[in-house]
């Protein structure tokens, strides 16, 4: 439409021109030429306005800005020790938001019988009313900042997260270091959260592997590692206000907690938390609770219209053996796996071993993935499962073949295990691009191993890795027992030993 008007205008203009000629003078032709403003007219007709300048020419007047340099030197960490032994560390970011973290030495490993169940429920108390602001005064503060808070437990270590504007950290640090130390344990809130956990524990069975990796603690350990993330009922049950109380300040001494940030410079920090945690008291730190990986057998029926199964075994040393736990997460990688079904469109993971050698070949199988939980000393390393009844001896039988088969000489490819290393350091790296998963990854690194890794040693560690160490950690962790677990229609599941066979055949 706009071509054939513009068009018919050039016509009309051609059979005019004489007339339009004769009547211009000089002076107004000038007068055109610095008035014309080009505008719709002479985008119809394509004639170029003739007061615009030149594309070629600078404008006057403006300074451009100096160009990007090539690359930017990465943040440096920066880590203080006050004296009572908690550690603040930060590094900075151009970013206009910061993340600030409170990590803790503690989880369900550090529970007792009668503490069972205390991470989980404290997860889930944290930013509860304190002794110096009630839980409507601690949301209605976040949100007149656009904060966004949070807390995690995991089986060794605890994190309470505060995210938000960097004009606010003095407010961040002060609400986040209030909630941690001056918990109230209301009555009422404690028993509110209590229901919520056990509403939790009930619909576990829609989680069927969630509840395969509790199982897999609980049937592979003994003793600390053993103990329930998720506390049954019964356990719960002994939980109160003045238990949570006991268990935080045997647990939240300073020794054992470092204040952690992404995007604040480390000076501000420091000034504005060594007032408010100076404080703590320095209790020496306790020796980590022994777990002992034995393997072992766990089955459970249940309504879910399934079969799910998991086969794992030991990974020793943890991530203080740190260049096994690299050699580790590439493996994963390598593996990779997922469900049959993609709610997002083909092309995720569909290049790992398992979607290939699995996923695309079995069509009874809905879901079969690698998965690792390692710890600071100790791990799993498996195959998870999800297959109808009938089809379960077969689907533990390929995942059987699978792990035998990484840990067999010329049976990994250099272009798997290459394609496996470049997907895990594209995938770290764009996690660390996130400062809420950067501030986190400076807490737990110091918690672990009191330090934070430089990213380039972790870069260089996965470029080293060849396919004779593929072969060795894989042979390391299928020599240990076997710890196997079943959940749903579990009656054509193999039994314990005939599994165990295939891999410690006599």
């Amino acid at each position: 439409m706009y071509r054939a008007a513009a068009s018919s205008f050039r016509r009309h203009l051609k059979g005019h021109g004489s007339k339009l000629g004769s009547t211009r003078s000089s002076t107004s032709a000038a007068v055109a030429a610095r008035t014309s403003k080009g505008g719709l007219f002479s985008w119809l007709t394509g004639e170029r306005s003739s007061s615009l300048p030149s594309l070629d020419i600078p404008l006057g007047g403006v300074v451009l800005p100096d160009p990007l340099p090539d690359s930017v030197e990465q943040s440096k960490t920066k880590i203080t020790t006050l004296s009572n032994g908690l550690k603040i560390a930060s590094e900075t970011s151009p970013n206009p938001a910061a993340s600030i973290g409170l990590y803790l030495d503690c989880g369900s490993i550090y529970e007792t019988p009668f503490s069972s169940g205390a991470s989980h429920l404290l997860e889930r108390m944290a930013f509860k009313s304190t002794t110096n602001r009630s839980h409507f005064r601690i949301v209605r503060e976040v949100e007149a900042i656009g904060g966004n808070i949070g807390a995690s437990a995991s089986r060794e270590q605890m994190g309470y997260t505060f995210d938000a504007l960097k004009t606010y950290v003095p407010q961040m640090v002060e609400l986040l270091v209030d909630c941690v130390r001056n918990p109230a344990f209301l009555d009422w809130e404690v028993n509110e959260e209590l229901r919520k956990v056990k509403a939790e524990l009930g619909e576990l069975s829609n989680n069927p592997q969630g509840l395969l990796l509790e199982a897999i603690h609980s049937a592979g350990y003994s003793g600390a590692l053993a103990y329930p993330l998720l506390a049954p009922e019964a356990a719960l049950n002994r939980l109160d206000g003045p238990s949570l109380e006991e268990f935080v300040a045997e647990n939240y001494t300073a020794p054992r907690m470092v204040l952690a940030a992404a995007g604040v410079e480390h000076e501000e920090l420091v000034s504005i938390a060594e007032p408010l945690l100076s404080d703590l008291p320095n209790v020496p730190r306790p020796d980590e609770p022994k777990s002992v990986y034995v393997g072992g057998d766990f089955r459970r029926h249940g309504e879910s219209g399934g079969t799910h199964v998991a086969l794992a075994f030991e990974v020793p040393g943890g991530w203080h053996k740190e260049k096994d736990a690299i050699v580790l997460t590439v493996l994963q990688m390598l593996m990779g796996g997922g469900g049959s079904f993609s709610a997002g469109g083909p092309g995720k993971g569909m290049h790992s071993r398992l979607y290939l050698r699995v996923l695309n070949e079995y069509q009874q199988i809905q879901s079969f993935s690698a998965f690792n939980s390692i710890f600071n000393n100790t791990g799993l390393f498996g195959i998870y499962a999800s297959t109808s009844p009938d089809f379960a001896p077969k689907a533990v039988d390929i995942a059987a073949k699978e792990l035998i088969a990484i840990a067999s000489p010329g049976q990994v490819t250099q272009v798997q295990l290459d394609r496996a290393k470049k997907s895990t350091k594209s995938a770290v790296l764009m996690n660390l691009e996130s400062r809420m998963i950067a501030s986190e990854d400076i807490g737990r690194q110091i918690l672990t191993y009191g330090e934070r890794k430089p990213l380039e040693q972790f870069l260089k560690a996965v470029d080293e890795i060849t396919l004779n160490d593929i072969t060795k950690i894989s042979q390391k962790i299928i020599s240990s027992p076997l710890t196997m677990a079943s959940y749903g229609d579990v009656l054509s599941v193999p039994s314990y030993e005939s599994v165990n066979r295939k891999f410690h055949a006599k």
